[in-house]
């Protein structure tokens, strides 16, 4: 009887700690260019999706500024360092994010929440997610989504400009994360944003390493076609050589991932890196595929202790 009573005892307890632990890992989410975290047709979308397939879940779309309409236009203006610190605070303070998250970054969003894990990370993010993100940044924009023509014609300019000029650079957040393979000196010493969390300056942050290397999955999604990305290998962390804009270097030829600046070449090691293709252009996926490979592979069975 003693022992029955104790098995059951067990079970109970094995049952309280399934039943504690059983709350979905939050999810947030960070838009790309010309979108916002509240358009219905694309961040809503995403958003209800998730929350259909995986009952229960806490749903984060990172909003920068006062409203949507703030948001968008901070996705092309303003300065990346002072908006992703904004994004870090709201995160810190948010109370159902408290015990980490998994992250999705669209486009130009996967560079900006791989910054949040090397400089913040607190709370933690348990997988990071890259969807059509530009990790060793871009050198051209052919077009821009979800915005009139005469803004991108005027981004274009200013990039045509001079990307590495401070005031541009302070101006356009897609200047801070330029890479132009025929002043690779400029983008080493100027550029603001990618140059950093890239750790591609002689003094390397060490921090970055160690919080990126935390991560249980960095998965990175490459469009096959992608007419909007170049060199679109940038999606996985490949580079144009220097010099050139035709040759591209991918991750494990890179200087980045042979002396591990921010911690690939470990993540690498370790098994934790997963590259993924989707045939089509720019953020082109359907429905089915985001809830059978993101949803299902990577968020379904995620859990924490509240």
């Amino acid at each position: 009887v003693t022992t029955r009573v104790g098995c059951f005892g067990v079970v109970v307890l094995l049952c309280l700690v399934t039943f504690v632990s059983a709350t979905p890992r939050p999810v947030v989410l960070w838009h790309g260019m010309g979108d916002n975290c509240c358009n219905p047709q694309s961040m809503g979308f995403i958003k209800n999706l998730i929350e259909k397939h995986i009952p229960g879940v806490y749903v984060y779309s990172v909003m920068v500024g006062d409203s949507p309409s703030d948001d968008a236009m901070a996705g092309f203006f303003g300065d990346m360092n002072s908006e992703l610190q904004q994004v870090c605070g709201r995160i810190a303070r948010d109370p159902k994010l408290s015990k980490g998250f998994n992250a999705i970054g669209f486009s130009q969003g996967g560079q900006f929440l791989r910054a949040y894990v090397e400089r913040c990370n607190s709370p933690p993010v348990h997988n990071l997610i890259s969807i059509g993100g530009q990790h060793q940044g871009v050198y051209g924009l052919p077009h821009c989504p979800g915005v009139n023509e005469s803004l991108c014609n005027y981004i274009r300019e200013l990039l045509d400009y001079g990307a590495y000029i401070s005031w541009v650079q302070e101006l356009s957040i897609q200047a801070q994360y330029w890479h132009d393979p025929f002043t690779s000196g400029d983008y080493v010493k100027y550029s603001l944003f990618l140059g950093d969390i890239n750790n591609v300056r002689e003094i390397k942050n060490e921090t970055y390493k160690q919080n990126l290397i935390k991560l249980n999955k960095f998965v990175m999604v490459k469009f096959t076609e992608d007419q909007m990305v170049q060199p679109r290998e940038s999606e996985w962390f490949g580079e144009y050589l220097d010099g050139q804009d035709i040759a591209v270097v991918p991750l494990n030829q890179t200087r980045l991932y042979k002396e591990d600046w921010i911690g690939m070449k470990v993540l690498d090691q370790q098994k934790k890196l997963d590259f993924l293709s989707v045939v089509g252009d720019h953020l082109q996926f359907s429905q089915q595929w985001f809830i059978q490979t993101i949803i299902q592979g990577y968020l379904a069975n995620n859990v924490t202790v509240v």
